[in-house]
């Protein structure tokens, strides 16, 4: 597999990696610059040239799994310069630059009603996973999400009539945002949220007056308190005032980015 075909696969496969580029060669080496590994915690794919200079690299990368900011390293090719993985004696030297490639946050937005497409319009613009499910077919429709055609998040689109279904099938750690047309809905997706154990943070739209009563039916189904009060209702940034979708979906947006941040293993 090319090292373009593995890094898509670590991100499908919500795996995180780093990319190892040979950045600058001195002297004699075994690869150009140019050349890229990729490094997982138990596979590799692609080469910087063996040996131990890419056994040292193999080593500096898995150690930079759970980082977030790049790094270059120097590996000397020389007799004199011995690692714990050997020497190399082809007498250059390489400088190779390694990128973490963490896993990127996932958000599931429950409700593609007026706030949720506002919504989505602004999470589609950051590195994430980005799954918004509706149980309205029309809500759904092409032309409606043509706005997200540029997006940089990867955007799934769910339509579901029973829409609390698709918390089993969204990543582990998934951001969970519950606004949809029908109040009995939003009850029926947060008791099967809290049924979940993958799960990651779950928000409510919506008043104090609302909150409180589905607290109350969710101490009713059997929902130990400790949990139901892990729920966020109402979401977003109570500094941010402002009723319209547009000011309301901002809101949620700032408090969720503040929150989110890629998904370590």
């Amino acid at each position: 597999m090319s090292w373009v075909g593995a890094v898509a696969r670590l991100r499908r496969e919500r795996v995180p990696g780093v990319l190892v580029t040979v950045v600058s060669v001195r002297g004699h080496a075994p690869r150009d610059a140019g050349a890229k590994m990729v490094v997982s915690a138990d596979a590799t794919w692609g080469t910087v040239g063996g040996g131990n200079l890419e056994e040292t690299a193999v080593a500096r990368a898995r150690a930079l799994l759970d980082a977030a900011a790049p790094e270059t390293m120097t590996v000397a090719l020389s007799d004199k310069a011995r690692t714990e993985h050997g020497r190399q004696c082809c007498g250059g030297e390489v400088t190779l630059l390694l990128e973490p490639l963490p896993v990127v946050p996932a958000v599931a937005v429950f409700g593609v009603g007026h706030v949720g497409l506002e919504l989505a319009r602004l999470l589609a613009r950051h590195d994430l996973e980005l799954h918004l499910v509706d149980s309205r077919r029309d809500q759904l429709a092409d032309e409606r999400l043509a706005c997200l055609a540029d997006a940089t998040a990867a955007v799934h689109v769910h339509h579901a009539p029973v829409p609390e279904l698709v918390l089993g099938s969204v990543p582990r750690g998934t951001h969970v945002l519950v606004m949809t047309h029908d109040h009995a809905e939003d009850f029926a997706i947060c008791d099967a949220a809290l049924r979940c154990g993958h799960l990651g943070p779950v928000g409510l739209i919506g008043s104090a007056a609302k909150w409180a009563r589905f607290r109350s039916g969710l101490l009713v189904e059997g929902h130990p308190p400790e949990a139901v009060d892990a729920i966020t209702c109402p979401i977003g940034d109570p500094s941010i005032p402002g009723k319209e979708p547009a000011v309301v979906a901002l809101s949620v947006a700032g408090a969720l980015l503040r929150e989110v941040a890629p998904v370590r293993r």
